[in-house]
């Protein structure tokens, strides 16, 4: 795929017009406090070289899952407020999408300023499956632009969703690629095309059902997968191991089971862990102990024992394959990291990653919280990706709708 890039937008010329801009401020709030501000820091280099060059920009984003109407927990405002404490220019926030406010704002913007839209998730038409709803949602974002407008993809996290602000206003405005839907895209092409090997993954989360098809399409290039997580003890079951109370997607057994056959005869090695840390109750205080995976319900708390974590065992051989990796992506820490009790396997990969000399992929944004809430920098790694979902479909080999519409 080819795309028109950022660079040739502001080549031909931006002062003084609107650029409708999709950013990703997707990020984990406490309270009205933005606790990983990655996804705020990551889009700031295309709003700063579109406002540099006097654009009156426009953005688009998303908070959250509100049902299609104004909920105040999912508001913009403390990404906005976040994103203005880091900028260089004038952040304003709209008190609706396309109301009163954005239009009165929109029409009162000055060059190199920006105007943040309210969440787009507000309008019910911005995720509607009914082409003419997204379409009719889109007309009157584009509409904010004053006829003059260009649109600017840099929100990679949502690529992979058919939405009006990604999708819809793709179609109606000349459309472009920004620097970090770029970024992401070559980092993924690495991880699917030329790969230089030996190629490690790294899979955690919590239910293995969210990453069957990237397992299915990984089997056959991947030359090892590492097993982590939620998602390890339907591998121990798979394996004939009995899991206690920890979680388990018992339907997705004889799936996994052929994961393993075929992975087998497709020269891909699956290592699922030997042991697990196995907690009381699922709470930071709670009491626990590490036993061999075989070895679960043979914990002090039977049948009513959590697995919470890999083992020290485990993570040391994990950290051994990451480290003899020449490409290395992780998607999904390894246990609650969270709680400082469970957070050791997480921190041995994410540890082993930064030692690696190898082309470092962490995907997703619960890997991406994991890394800086356990105290590592971002530029200890190859790449952060913004986008867990979109990069897991990438992998998957699926279509994206968002960049299948800049495909030029």
């Amino acid at each position: 795929m080819t795309f028109h890039t950022l660079n040739e937008l502001i080549a031909e010329g931006v002062r003084g017009r609107y650029i409708l801009v999709r950013s990703d401020l997707n990020v984990p709030l406490d309270g009205s406090t933005v606790t990983d501000d990655g996804r705020i820091k990551a889009s700031l280099p295309v709003l700063t070289k579109l406002t540099d060059a006097g654009a009156r920009v426009l953005v688009t984003a998303h908070l959250g899952r509100p049902k299609g109407a104004p909920e105040d927990k999912y508001s913009l405002k403390p990404a906005a407020a976040r994103l203005a404490e880091l900028a260089p220019f004038s952040v304003t926030l709209a008190g609706d999408t396309v109301g009163s406010s954005a239009k009165e704002l929109a029409a009162s913007l000055q060059d190199g300023q920006v105007l943040v839209l309210e969440n787009v998730r507000f309008d019910a038409r911005e995720t509607s499956k009914d082409d003419a709803e997204r379409g009719a949602f889109a007309d009157e974002l584009v509409a904010l632009t004053a006829g003059n407008g260009a649109f600017v993809d840099d929100a990679f996290g949502a690529v992979h969703r058919k939405h009006a602000s990604v999708y819809d206003v793709a179609t109606r405005l000349p459309s472009y690629q920004g620097d970090l839907v770029h970024t992401e895209v070559e980092v993924l092409r690495k991880l699917t095309a030329d790969t230089q090997r030996p190629y490690v993954v790294v899979l955690g989360g919590s239910k293995v059902s969210d990453k069957l098809a990237v397992i299915d399409n990984l089997i056959g290039k991947a030359d090892t997968i590492l097993v982590g997580g939620g998602m390890l003890f339907t591998f121990l079951a798979a394996e004939g191991h009995r899991v206690a109370g920890s979680l388990l997607e018992e339907d997705q057994i004889p799936v996994v089971q052929d994961y393993l056959k075929r992975a087998a005869d497709a020269g891909t090695e699956f290592i699922v862990p030997t042991d697990v840390v196995v907690a009381s109750k699922f709470a930071a205080d709670a009491d626990h102990e590490t036993v061999p995976a075989d070895g679960i319900e043979g914990s002090s708390f039977g049948a009513q024992g959590i697995g919470l974590d890999i083992g020290p065992d485990s993570a040391a051989a994990f950290a051994d394959r990451i480290k003899g990796a020449k490409t290395v992506f992780w998607n999904g820490p390894m246990g609650v990291f969270e709680f400082e009790a469970f957070s050791g396997g997480t921190r041995a990969v994410a540890k082993a990653l930064t030692e690696a000399e190898a082309f470092t992929v962490v995907g997703g944004g619960d890997s991406a919280a994991a890394v800086r809430t356990l105290g590592f920098a971002d530029d200890q790694f190859g790449h952060i990706s913004t986008g867990g979902g979109a990069s897991l479909e990438y992998l998957e080999g699926k279509e994206l709708p968002g960049l299948s519409v800049l495909d030029r």
